[in-house]
Parts: C-alpha cells; structure tokens; sequence
C-alpha cells in the first residue's frame, strides 16, 4: 500500500529571486592616455639624423611633458634623445675633421653631369630654365656655342678656406677676379659687343658649410630677354702671332686705364688722378716696348709705326699729367693723351692686322671731365 503525500499544494517549489552576481557595472571603456608629439617628433629627427641638436632638445621637452601629464610616448623620447645624441656628436666629428668637404666633393663630382650648375666648363656655353643668370640656379642645358644661349663661362678659380665671408665680400672678390680674368679668354675687348658684360655664379652660405667654394665666370647678355649666339673666345689659340703679340701688348693700356680713380672729377682728388695718370704713362711704355720689339708682317709693319709714333706722344702727355700743378694742367695733357691713344692710328693697325676696328661703346669722347670710368682700347 502507498501512503498517499502529505496534503497540500502539488508541483514544484516556486524559484526564489537570482543571487546576486559580482562584476564591472556596465559603462564607458576608461581612456587611453594621450601620446606626446614632441616625443615622436624627436624619434623621427634622431632616425634621419636630421638637425640632431632640435632632436635632443625635442626629446627632453618630451621626458617632462610625459612625467608632468601622464602621456604615452616615453620610449619615443628616449630613443629620440639617444639617437639625436649620436647624430650631433657625428655631425661634429664630421665638421672637424673635414669630412663634411670630402662628401661635399663627392656630391659636386657627381652633380658635374650634364644638366647643372656644377658641370660648367671653360668654353661651353648653356641655357638656363628662366633665361635669367641671376638668383640661384643649378639647372643647366649645355648647347653648343654656334646655337642661342644664355652664359658663356671664360674661367673659374676657388676661393680660399675659411668662415663664410658673407654676400657681399664673395661678390666683391668674384667681381674683382673675373674681370681681370675675361682677357685671357676674350682677349680683343673691342670685339665684345656692347650688350655683353661679365657675370658669375658663386657659393651660397649653405653649400660654403658643406666645402663649395668655387666661382664660375661667365659672359652674358645684360638683356634678360635677349641671347648670345656664336662663342666669344678669342685668345692664343684662336689668334695669329701678330693679332697676340698685339693684344698683349694693348692689355697693358687697357689695365691701366681700368684704374682710374673713383672721383667724379679731378679737383675732387687731384692727388689721385695724378698717380694714375703716371700708371698710363708707365703702361704705354710697356705697351710700345712689346710693339718695337716684334718683326710684324709686311703689311702691317707701316699702320704699327703710325701707332707707335701716337703711343709715344701719349706717354710725354699722360707723363705731364701726372705732374701737374693743378686741374687745369692735368685736364689739358690729360686730353691731348687720352686724344692720342683712341687717334685713327689704332683702328688703322688693327684693320692691317685683322682685328676689330669699332671702338667699344664706353670708350667715351675724352674730354678730361672725370666721368669716364676707364677707356678701352
């Protein structure tokens, strides 16, 4: 027999509430700290070793904003500052053992391809993209000198070593060097045209850091808008013996007369214009001492008597002109000089010799008032 269930309600017991359950109240994820920029700024220049001084300096601000605020980028900041630390001391073994120059002939040696500034040579002649020789330029087209161009360079020379000597100074030795240099390439000044002058490329502040310290002279046009065409060389090898032996000889003139001092007039310095009219003196003793000397062609031996017969009177003159007691003196030798040496004697040998017969531009009238900055002949 069973025994029946206590009396009551049948079925399951009821199920009480949920225990409770332990964890993280639902929100918001926390905030990640923020990465300090300077930090990866001083990783990034201490990799490229790229102004490595700004890269320690960067990485140190760096270390104290992290420490100060909390932000991420800690081992940015070292690395930075360590390889910053290398860079500098590499930059300055570099720049005391010279090093820096070597690299910087090496970069030169290999820009020294067709195409740039680097690659010029005496006697080649290029176009430049703009047309223009002034500014800064490393771009060059080299062409043929028989085509249009720009620039024809006549020389170069480097300047000593040393701290950069500044803009100015480097023109002023450019300008001084390169047109005492123009008449060993062009020798005939008067077969110049009057729209060429001289013209230079010379080392910037930043290329003289890293070892340049080369000038290249060059002929131009002073009309941006105009060109060059046909070469302007026109030396030993390009002249017969007498055409040298001539031009030689007049450049001892021509030197002289590029002398003539600043002063706008004689009465300004009187004493001045004396010592160089006693240079121009003295110059046209050489100059008809070289002439006297050479057995000339057949042809051209009556024109250069007629010349030297000219040259000698000038000397007597420009010799009183030096002596002078006052501006007045000075001004009459002075013109009867200076009319002797621009007289039709010259243009007479020069056309039994085959040079050029037209007087420069700028050769002026003569008339001993102080202005001409120095004839040409």
């Amino acid at each position: 027999m069973s025994i029946p269930p206590p009396p009551g309600p049948r079925g399951h017991y009821p199920q009480g509430p949920y225990a409770p359950q332990w964890g993280h109240p639902i929100g918001p994820h926390p905030r990640q700290a923020p990465l300090n920029g300077p930090a990866v700024a001083a990783f990034v220049l201490g990799v490229l070793c790229f102004v490595p001084a700004v890269g320690l300096v960067l990485g140190l601000v760096a270390l104290a904003g992290i420490r100060k605020r909390g932000e991420r980028g800690k081992g940015f900041a070292v690395a930075g500052c360590v390889l910053s630390a290398l860079g500098l001391a590499l930059w300055t073994l570099t720049l005391s053992t010279g090093v820096a120059a070597d690299l910087w002939d090496g970069f030169r040696d290999a820009a020294r391809g067709d195409g740039t500034a680097y690659s010029l040579r005496e006697g080649q002649c290029f176009t430049t993209p703009g047309g223009s020789l002034q500014g800064v330029t490393y771009d060059v087209d080299q062409v043929p000198c028989d085509e249009a161009h720009d620039g024809e360079v006549f020389a170069s020379f480097d300047l000593p070593d040393g701290r950069y000597p500044g803009d100015g100074e480097i023109t002023r030795a450019a300008d001084d060097r390169c047109y005492a240099l123009q008449d060993a390439y062009a020798m005939d000044r008067w077969a110049l045209p009057a729209d060429v002058d001289v013209y230079y490329l010379t080392p910037t502040a930043a290329s003289w850091r890293t070892g340049d310290r080369g000038i290249t002279c060059l002929f131009g046009n002073t009309d941006e808008q105009d060109t060059l065409t046909g070469s302007l060389r026109n030396d030993a090898a390009r002249l017969d013996p007498d055409q040298h032996t001539y031009l030689l000889a007049e450049g001892h003139l021509n030197r002289a007369m590029d002398e003539a001092p600043a002063a706008d007039t004689v009465e300004d310095d009187l004493a001045g214009y004396r010592v160089w009219a006693g240079q121009v003196s003295e110059a046209l003793r050489e100059e008809i001492a070289m002439l006297d000397r050479r057995d000339w062609d057949a042809g051209a031996r009556r024109p250069l008597a007629g010349l030297t017969g000219d040259l000698r009177a000038a000397q007597t003159e420009w010799a009183l002109a030096a002596k002078a007691a006052d501006a007045d003196a000075y001004y009459d030798h002075y013109g009867k000089g200076y009319d002797l040496i621009v007289a039709d004697s010259t243009v007479t040998a020069r056309k039994a010799l085959g040079l050029a017969t037209t007087p420069p531009d700028h050769a002026g009238d003569g008339d001993g008032g102080g202005n001409d900055p120095g004839m040409e002949v």
